[in-house]
């Protein structure tokens, strides 16, 4: 049987914390930052983890499962 292959845009986008939890980056960063507060650009800025309900399927993508 093949060996299973990890989902590309998965490596791409998550990355595993020492504890296991999955960091991930926000959303709405990349471009149109002008019409954005600039409260709301720095708390895009920063990582932060997937969240439990996702957890599952974005682990299947990385064949952590």
């Amino acid at each position: 049987m093949p060996k299973q292959k990890t989902k590309s845009s998965a490596k791409k986008r998550f990355k595993l914390t020492g504890s296991g939890k999955i960091k991930r980056k926000h959303a709405f960063k990349s471009h149109i930052l002008t019409k954005k507060s600039k409260k709301r650009k720095l708390k895009l800025t920063h990582a932060t983890l997937v969240d439990k309900s996702d957890e599952n399927s974005v682990k299947e993508m990385l064949n952590l499962k």
